[in-house]
Order: C-alpha cells, then structure tokens, then sequence
C-alpha cells in the first residue's frame, strides 16, 4: 500500500491524548479567569488547526486532552502555540518570568475505534482521582458536564461514542454518568502511560510504517498485558 494510503487509513482510527504539566507542579490555573483564558485558547486552537477535541480536563497544573487532527502534522504547532499563548497571558496576568511548561508535551496515539471512550474516561475522572469532586460532571473545567449534563462549552466536540450510551438525550447522560463511574483501576493505568500507544496490533504496525517510534522492548513486553474494559 503506498505510504499516503497508509497514513490515511491511520488517520481515521487515530485520537491523541495530549498531556503537559506546569514547570516544577506549580499552580498556574489559580483563578476562574485563568481556566476560562484557556478554555477561549482551545476552542481557539482547535478552529485554527482544524481538530476535534473530543474530551478534556483542565487541573490547576496540568491539562489534558483527547483530540484529533485532520491534519496530524500540525499537532505540534497546536501545542507549541498553546503554550506560547498561555503562558504570555501568564507572565503579564501574574508579573511572572521563566518557563512555564515541564519540558515538551507528551502524546500518546490512540486507536479511535476502540479506545476512545476509555482515553475520556480517564482524562473526565482527573478531579475525581484528585479528590476534588466526588462526581466528574461536578467539576467545571473538563467536558464531563458536556457530556453529563448536555451543557455546552465552546471546545467539545461530540464523540462519536457517544451515540452508543442511548437514543434518547436524557439516557445517554444517565447512561454515560454510570460509564464514568465504573471505571477500571488497571485500564487507568494504562493511559497514565503515555509512552505506550493504546490500540490492536494492526494499529501499531501501522503506526511504525509511517515513522511512529512506539515503546522500548522493556516497554513493549508490558504493553502486551493491556486489557480494557468496555461497555
């Protein structure tokens, strides 16, 4: 198959989750104003660079997302000018100095037709592993309430998942509120890894035919025992 054939049928099944932390874990979403200033970057970005971010959650020192790009090779400007839009918005918000991001962004590939909804899970239930809410969709700064609740938020768009959960609008709010509950303590894990691809073993083939560097062997070996939990 040739190599534009390739990426192509890779672009249809690939998501990625997006992570970056605050240098040193310092706090720099201190105020509602502050979540609010990036939620406006990524509906922003996400215009700009024609994604699609699917789920999300913004914690006060770190953030993650679950996208998808129509173009993936823009991923990094979308990333680069995030964090140059943020943290320029920071220094003069705060009067601070020096780097605001912990190195460089980390993405984990995700295969979009079976890991999507459990990559969001993981990312909706941040403030719940925290401590901070005892229910994802009672936090403010994530698109559990998107999904939960029916609000809209300018940055989420709809998982094509999401249709599974019911037909009707009420039942699958309810019905995805109960998804988030049951989560799975060892899948968790998995996406906490972001070194290891998530998908079968078409997708990560796929993945190295078209320059995708995977895993070490050490890291390969443990990817082999992957096992998620589906509804």
């Amino acid at each position: 198959m040739p190599s534009y054939a390739r990426k192509h049928q890779l672009q249809q099944s690939l998501v990625y989750h997006a992570f970056s932390r605050s240098s040193g874990r310092k706090v720099i979403f201190q105020e509602s104003k502050d979540f609010d200033h990036f939620k406006t970057l990524l509906c922003e970005y996400s215009h700009r660079f024609d994604s699609k971010i699917y789920h999300w959650a913004i914690m006060p020192n770190h953030y993650h997302l679950v996208v998808e790009f129509e173009y993936p090779e823009l991923i990094s400007k979308f990333m680069a000018g995030l964090h140059r839009a943020y943290s320029h918005y920071y220094h003069k918000q705060y009067n601070a100095v020096g780097f605001l991001w912990q190195g460089r962004f980390k993405l984990q590939p995700i295969q979009k037709d079976l890991y999507l909804k459990n990559c969001g899970r993981y990312v909706e239930r941040n403030p719940v592993r925290a401590g901070m809410v005892a229910e994802a969709c009672e936090y403010a700064h994530s698109s559990a309430r998107f999904y939960c609740l029916g609000q809209e938020d300018g940055i989420t768009r709809v998982s094509p998942d999401f249709e599974d959960f019911g037909k009707e609008t009420v039942g699958r709010q309810t019905a995805y509120k109960e998804f988030l509950r049951a989560f799975d303590s060892k899948e968790e894990a998995y996406f906490s890894k972001m070194e290891i691809p998530c998908g079968d073993q078409d997708f990560l083939r796929r993945l190295v035919k078209i320059g995708i560097r995977l895993f070490s062997e050490k890291e390969r070996q443990e990817s082999r025992n992957i096992c998620f939990v589906t509804i």
